[in-house]
């Protein structure tokens, strides 16, 4: 079925996404391929990154935004955080040669290099990276701050290319920043020894793992209320990873809320589609840990295992800056369904995204309504936020001989995956 030209630009509908005021009866029709909660969460975070007091200025914060989105391609998003006051000094190619919004330019120019990393290519996010950012001046909580940002940011591209490829709208591209990424020439860690001497996985699998935090976590006993409240929907207070996004509590809050929104439903798309969306982008942003969970629940609720198993074998070739430049391979042995899901999450999942209602059409052959797809696409689009806080906080490791599930990190699982296990 194609899709019939509209008036809408992809401006306005980004408008529309983040402010609850659309300006036409065109825009408003196209929220509602969105599930309400999934729009609302999406506007809580939002808010809870650029409207309410933060560690870092606002003229900062949209900078480090509409760097994220030149790199990953968005001209809507760029042009957003431009006119939200965004300082032109931190999104220029040079480096940052003075103090500015009282930080100094040496964490300036140490958090906009770590803003390159994570946008262009997550996996190569490494410990010594953090490391050069506590030497830079900046804390557990600014780090995971600026995870969450560019996490953030890395969502509401991908929702917004979905929601445009679902209407028809074409979004325009802007050029991404001149200068090298510090992801130039790495490869990604897989297997040898973690921080703590553990392994860490050297291949995709669908075993549970643990995982690891680079930056100081508060414990148990030293976390506010907001703090547990900010993920008490995810995980229980033993969970590492929530403890330590729960140092940013209310963008936790909503993206806990959102997480739930997308992937708990009974209606819509099969659960089981979704997972494999979060899986197929965990794949391509070479993610093992979110892979290994989302895997073993889309195998679970489809009772395709094999099917699982032969997209987590994929081999990807990927270039100086770790990308996969070709992901058709991913869904080579699938039946056509399932292959039609997996390419659109692939699509979406790309450092620059682009999709096209063009390429919604092998999922609405497969008998797929709007409401269904957009399902797959909000599962596939969080996923690049998931990823990228899980790669540049910390990494997945073996599990220790004997040790008991209780005992290792809830990350990335649903409230009713721990409840079950």
């Amino acid at each position: 079925m194609s899709v019939a030209p509209t008036p809408l630009d992809a401006d306005q509908l980004l408008a529309a996404i983040l402010i609850d005021d659309p300006e036409t009866p065109e825009v408003q029709e196209a929220l509602t391929a969105l599930r309400p909660e999934v729009l609302a969460r999406t506007r809580e975070a939002y808010d809870a990154l650029y409207r309410t007091e933060q560690l870092l200025p606002v003229p900062v914060l949209h900078a480090l935004a509409a760097v994220t989105a030149d790199w990953q391609g968005s001209g809507p998003l760029s042009a957003w955080h431009a006119a939200q006051g965004a300082d032109a000094r931190l999104t220029a190619a040079d480096p940052i040669a003075a103090d500015l919004h009282g930080l100094d330019a040496a964490a300036l120019n140490a958090l906009r290099e770590h803003v390159d990393l994570l946008s262009v290519s997550p996996a190569l996010v490494g410990r010594p990276d953090q490391t050069r950012l506590v030497g830079a001046g900046v804390d557990a909580p600014l780090a995971v701050l600026v995870s969450q940002l560019v996490s953030f940011e890395s969502y509401l591209q991908r929702l917004l290319a979905g929601l445009a490829a679902l209407r028809g709208v074409e979004v325009p591209t802007v050029e991404a920043p001149i200068r090298h990424p510090l992801t130039r020439g790495r490869v990604a860690e897989h297997g040898g020894p973690t921080a703590t001497g553990r392994t860490r996985p050297s291949a995709f699998t669908r075993e549970i793992l643990q995982w690891e935090p680079w930056v100081a976590v508060p414990e148990e006993d030293e976390l506010s209320e907001l703090q547990r409240a900010s993920f008490a929907s995810k995980a229980s207070t033993n969970s590492v990873y929530f403890r330590m996004l729960s140092l940013t509590p209310a963008i936790t809050a909503a993206r806990s809320g959102l997480d739930n929104a997308i992937f708990l439903p009974r209606d819509g798309a099969p659960k089981a589609e979704r997972e494999l969306a979060a899986a197929v982008a965990s794949k391509v942003n070479d993610c093992i840990y979110c892979a290994s969970v989302h895997a073993r629940k889309a195998a679970g609720l489809s009772r395709r295992e094999d099917a699982v198993d032969t997209l987590l074998a994929t081999a990807l070739e990927r270039d100086e800056d770790w990308i996969a430049a070709d992901l058709a391979p991913l869904e080579a042995g699938q039946d056509d369904r399932w292959s039609a899901v997996i390419a659109v999450s692939a699509a979406l999942s790309r450092p620059r995204p682009q999709l096209t209602a063009a390429e919604l059409e092998p999922l609405r052959r497969q008998g797929l309504s709007t409401t269904e797809i957009a399902d797959l696409l909000t599962a596939a689009a969080f996923f690049s936020w998931a990823n990228r806080l899980m790669l540049s906080l910390g990494e997945p490791s073996l599990p220790d001989d004997g040790l008991p599930d209780a005992g290792r990190s809830d990350a990335g699982r649903s409230g009713a995956e721990r409840v079950a296990a």
